[in-house]
């Protein structure tokens, strides 16, 4: 489709807009398009980091877990700490 465009289409087109929307406006209609683009692609990776987020928080979390789960905890309860205060 895009093979079809020539100099003289583009010209064309180009005159078309340019009566249609007058030299005025073509600024703002181009500054528009210009955030609009800007805000997709912002979007976009956005998405893209929420995918990779997970799946490089996932090997940490996991590590973690198994840290935790190596470890022996120790805990002492009142009556151990203070039977040996007493001692």
């Amino acid at each position: 489709m895009l093979e079809d465009l020539s100099i003289g289409k583009i010209l064309l087109i180009l005159l078309v807009v340019v009566i249609f929307f007058g030299p005025k406006r073509i600024p703002d209609i181009a500054q528009s398009i210009g955030k609009g683009i800007r805000e997709f692609k912002k979007a976009m990776r956005d998405v893209q980091d929420e995918i990779q987020k997970p799946v490089t928080e996932e090997p940490k979390a996991t590590a973690t877990k198994m840290i935790e789960s190596s470890t022996p905890s120790v805990t002492k309860t009142d009556s151990q700490s203070t039977t040996e205060l007493k001692s």
